[in-house]
């Protein structure tokens, strides 16, 4: 799924026919809504350096959980992986009983050297969401559901767009789950959603820090 590199290092264009994230399926979750608004980032910081953290994964993932999800209690990097255009990056809340929460997955939106990374979603294991599927058509109110292994979870569902500060909606907290490989559901109702591509995040926690684990996946609405 690699992005093919164009032959001019200072060109933000794609290459014909290769799709800004590298897969069709992709979705552009944050920071950036459109690869015209990661196109004039780079410009930004070409001219005046601005906000270098956008080459950064492990700032941007951070960024992520905490500016935009609002999960501030997860503020380090627990484990690391990038291949090429592509990086895995797990982040985690501070504490000695505090495994990582998710792992993030980034893709260099664009083909130029400077390319910023992007969030197009997680790499999921012991909790998942998997209900909406992946870059599907939805509306309110949205049933969502997936998997999820531990003992006593509690489940909040929210979704959230990155024009907006606050979430669209955000479920009845907290539906009860837990087992091994156990699935669950919840219904959310939201209203406002402008961006091209909305943001539904699951969380789960209460043990050691209020989020312990959370997943997310992209849909659009039109």
């Amino acid at each position: 799924m690699a992005t093919q590199t164009p032959a001019t290092p200072t060109s933000t264009s794609t290459p014909q026919g290769t799709p800004p994230l590298g897969s069709w399926s992709l979705q552009a979750v944050w920071p950036f809504s459109t690869l015209a608004q990661a196109q004039a980032w780079e410009r930004a910081y070409r001219s005046s350096g601005h906000q270098p953290w956008h080459l950064d994964p492990d700032q941007t993932a951070l960024a992520f959980t905490r500016d935009y999800l609002g999960f501030k209690e997860i503020d380090r990097v627990s484990k690391r992986t990038v291949s090429g255009r592509h990086a895995r990056i797990g982040v985690a809340p501070t504490g000695p009983e505090s495994g990582t929460a998710a792992v993030i997955h980034l893709v260099r939106f664009g083909a130029g050297p400077d390319a910023p990374w992007e969030v197009v979603g997680t790499d999921d294991t012991t909790f998942s969401l998997t209900k909406p599927a992946y870059g599907s058509l939805v509306r309110s109110p949205l049933v969502t559901g997936g998997r999820i292994s531990g003992v006593d979870e509690t489940i909040r569902v929210q979704v959230r767009q990155p024009s907006s500060a606050t979430p669209l909606g955000t479920s009845p907290c907290c539906t009860p789950a837990g087992g091994n490989d156990q699935p669950w559901n919840v219904t959310v109702s939201f209203s406002g959603a402008r961006d091209p591509v909305l943001t539904v995040v699951a969380s789960t926690g209460g043990h050691v820090a209020e989020v312990e684990r959370f997943t997310v996946t992209a849909v659009r609405t039109g």
